[in-house]
């Protein structure tokens, strides 16, 4: 039995933290918030972008997972000195770091991204989580911390909230019968991960020595349209078809000078317009899933 400590408790982060225990591990799950006492997962309340605050929680940790996620409008300036902490847990307690990825390093015009795609992107989230690995990866090399990276599209699934694109932005109007109204084109291939899958990627690249020092995908389904995934819940929920009318651009920058999340959505919207297509088939064989 190992000692996992997950940082998070978002979707990701609770989906891996019952993965983890169901496996049979030791599992401490860090947020602001804490969580419930008892039962087989440890919460422990706490601010680990505090300087030594998460070192000291993590001791005698396996692995550490990395399965936060920053108010959008802020990775700039809360991802850099967090990042710093997490690797320093890690490095000081000898534990492997895993952290949760997403695509936002490729940029537009990436095609289908795989794990040697290039981090080229030249927007803002972009730029901040290429720093992220190149950060990981320049400590992994230097001996002073076993990192890995999973990274993944939108997800559905449990615990998907109505922040997800594919969770409840997308099946509340779609139950109540009324219009969806997503990001971009309704047409274009997405490709999407379901949460278990993630959080197994995550779980198999804590304990797979081979994945240390590179990044990985998680499993990805075929892409395919938020017209075709929505009417594919539709069918199974047994609801009428959905009415799809997309958000215009223009309305999405307007509302963009008052809301600081809106405006970053619009900045990546590239990821809803053009085909956004995963081969995640080395990392499927590498981590045996």
């Amino acid at each position: 039995m190992a000692r996992h400590v997950v940082v998070g408790k978002g979707p990701i982060g609770t989906t891996l933290a019952q993965l983890l225990t169901e496996q049979g591990h030791k599992v401490t799950v860090v947020s602001r918030s804490g969580g419930p006492a008892g039962g087989d997962i440890e919460h422990r309340a706490a601010d680990v972008s505090s300087p030594g605050t998460l070192t000291a929680i993590a001791r005698g940790a396996d692995v550490v997972y990395n399965c936060v996620n920053p108010p959008y409008h802020r990775w700039a300036t809360d991802w850099p000195p967090l990042h710093a902490e997490l690797l320093d847990a890690a490095e000081a307690n000898d534990a492997v770091l895993v952290t949760t990825g997403n695509l936002y390093g490729h940029g537009a015009g990436s095609g289908v991204m795989r794990e040697d795609t290039p981090l080229v992107s030249t927007e803002t989230k972009g730029r901040v989580r290429a720093a992220m690995w190149h950060d990981a990866l320049a400590r992994h090399e230097a001996g002073r911390v076993r990192a890995t990276e999973v990274r993944a599209a939108d997800y559905f699934g449990p615990f998907a909230t109505d922040a997800a694109h594919y969770g409840g932005r997308m099946l509340t109007p779609l139950f109540a019968g009324k219009t969806l109204r997503p990001v971009g084109s309704p047409d274009a291939p997405h490709a999407v991960v379901f949460v278990p899958d993630f959080a197994r990627a995550l779980a198999a690249a804590g304990s797979t020595p081979e994945a240390w020092g590179h990044a990985w995908l998680a499993p990805h389904l075929p892409a395919e349209s938020f017209r075709k995934v929505a009417s594919r819940f539709a069918a199974a929920a047994g609801v009428a078809a959905p009415r799809i009318s997309p958000v215009p651009g223009l309305a999405l920058r307007v509302v963009g000078w008052v809301l600081p999340v809106m405006r970053e959505v619009e900045r990546v919207s590239y990821q809803f317009t053009e085909p956004f297509v995963v081969d995640s088939a080395v990392s499927e064989r590498t981590l045996g899933l």
